[in-house]
């Protein structure tokens, strides 16, 4: 992880789980990305709407509305590459998940648990077109 790599940056992390979401904090906030975070689909929207992020990491299972239906909210254009880029996290491994999120839109699709230093690495690519390591 670049440190700075990410500033200028508005990254929304999404995680019913406040173990994964104080992780995930910790490892953006030191790229120097403006963190914003949600704890249920409901208040992603209204945070995605309010402040419209650059990437959204988003768990699929949440209290009060699935990652999929934060996906058709905040992702209207359902075109990899559109804004916001999303990267979803799912504890599910099942590939019929996969092949909905790709419908909607999500540029990666990574399962847990996940190393946060390769969800950063994920995230630089994204942002900023960071060479990927093998």
């Amino acid at each position: 992880m670049a440190a700075n790599s990410l500033v200028g940056k508005k990254v929304l992390l999404v995680d019913d789980d406040t173990d994964i979401l104080t992780a995930m904090s910790v490892a953006f906030n030191e790229t120097g990305a403006e963190v914003m975070t949600a704890t249920d689909g409901n208040k992603a929207v209204e945070v995605a709407t309010q402040t419209p992020p650059d990437l959204v990491v988003l768990d699929m299972m949440l209290p009060k509305r699935s990652g999929f239906l934060v996906l058709e909210k905040i992702k209207p254009h359902r075109k990899a590459g559109s804004k916001p880029l999303v990267i979803m996290i799912t504890g599910n491994p099942g590939k019929r998940h996969q092949a909905y999120a790709e419908t909607l839109g999500v540029e990666r699709y990574m399962n847990k648990p996940i190393r946060m230093e390769r969800l950063v690495k994920e995230a630089e690519v994204l942002l900023l077109g960071a060479p990927q390591e093998p």
